[in-house]
């Protein structure tokens, strides 16, 4: 059965950094797109990010560009987001999914409950 589970949420101050992680096991990452999703009280599910399972194109949501980054490790079966300058705004559940699907338009492919999907990490940004 496969699974993915994520870690790196914690409380960081505005400004700061943090690095997610999406450990996928029970199936073989390397085929599958990934992306990275948020939630926060009161507001909606949002794609962060997403990359292809082999070209290495990126997709950002606005809110986010040249703050975060999305990388993937295949051998270690991992996806990654990198986080800096956190904004308050920032916080929220991030989950991460993998499915066999284009970027095309951006993450919107991403859909439960096709794919593997996390349960999510808790990031909180104090101002």
């Amino acid at each position: 059965q496969g699974r993915l589970v994520e870690s790196g949420g914690t409380l960081v101050q505005s400004g700061g950094s943090l690095r997610l992680s999406c450990q996928a096991s029970g199936f073989t990452l390397d085929y599958y797109a990934a992306a990275w999703f948020r939630q926060a009280p009161g507001r909606g599910h949002e794609a962060v990010s997403c990359i292809t399972s082999n070209t290495g194109e990126r997709i950002y949501t606005d809110a986010v560009k040249g703050r975060f980054t999305i990388s993937r490790d295949n051998a270690k079966k991992t996806v990654y987001l990198h986080m800096e300058n956190l904004k308050p705004e920032d916080t929220g559940l991030y989950y991460c999914a993998a499915d066999l699907v284009g970027l095309d338009p951006g993450c919107s492919r991403f859909i439960r409950p096709s794919g593997y999907w996390g349960q999510g990490t808790q990031v909180t940004v104090s101002a």
